[in-house]
């Protein structure tokens, strides 16, 4: 047995090589793929949709808030891996009572890459790991970012998760975290809540250059975008891929250069 530290800090006692694992988590079940784990994984959620050959194959325990209990119970996991924000803290912790599980608590690129390594260690793919962590920093540390054609100072922007209520992404999150790497100033960072709603009048007021519309956990599409411009028209609004600005696993990989294909594409739209 070996002793493991998750990041809320919490030691948890696992095999030396975990053979029956349950992700919790989508973003962490793709990692776990590109890591190179394959039979070790054998339950992940119904929202665990990449990659697909697992959404196809393995068992699925439910969603990421609700779990089937027996059907955990059945596959007798040796781990399991969930995070504080996507999981409900009652459910895990009833689990907790039962298995050993392993936990993420994500609030930034460096949280992400941090998990990366860890999980690398736990389930004996560390060289795999580095491999990711080594190819994201490099990305990210060479990343483009927005800049205004008129005077190069950071652009405004606001980060819609959700619909009827409006709600964008705050401070403290990963989302905001990623934006301010791509040199954007999120105009809602000093609301109370991490994912406040906002009214219409917030957006007004706050009058943001750029409005992104995440394509999950609502799935935004154009008819919105011709609400929000009827209340901000100056603004330029794209509807993004909600998997590249939150999904915090190896699908990180990917991340930057989307990130300058917005770029580019805003800038074109100037």
């Amino acid at each position: 047995m070996s002793i493991y530290t998750d990041q809320l800090n919490r030691k948890i006692d696992l095999p030396l090589k975990p053979q029956r694992i349950i992700s919790l988590v989508p973003s962490q079940t793709e990692l776990l793929f590109d890591l190179g784990l394959r039979d070790e994984v054998i339950g992940i959620t119904k929202f665990c949709i990449h990659p697909n050959e697992w959404f196809r194959s393995k068992m699925r325990v439910g969603g990421t808030k609700k779990y089937d209990f027996e059907k955990i119970k059945a596959l007798q996991p040796d781990l399991i891996i969930g995070n504080k924000e996507e999981n409900e803290q009652e459910q895990i912790q009833e689990l907790m009572k039962h298995y050993p599980v392993w936990m993420s608590d994500i609030y930034s690129l460096k949280d992400a890459i941090n998990m990366i390594t860890s999980l690398g260690a736990i389930v004996g793919k560390q060289n795999e790991a580095a491999n990711i962590k080594g190819k994201i920093e490099y990305q990210f540390n060479h990343l483009t970012p927005f800049h205004s054609k008129v005077n190069n100072l950071p652009i405004s922007v606001a980060y819609f998760i959700w619909n009827n209520p409006y709600m964008v992404a705050g401070n403290n999150t990963f989302i905001n975290d990623l934006l301010k790497l791509c040199g954007l100033n999120n105009i809602f960072v000093n609301l109370d809540s991490r994912y406040p709603v906002v009214s219409e009048e917030d957006i007004i007021t706050l009058n943001p250059e750029i409005i992104f519309l995440s394509s999950e956990p609502f799935p935004f599409k154009e008819k919105h975008i011709k609400a929000l411009k009827a209340i901000c028209p100056a603004a330029e609004i794209l509807i993004v891929d909600g998997e590249l600005f939150s999904w915090y696993g190896s699908r990180l990989l990917k991340t930057p250069e989307y990130l300058k294909q917005l770029s580019d594409k805003f800038l074109s739209l100037m």
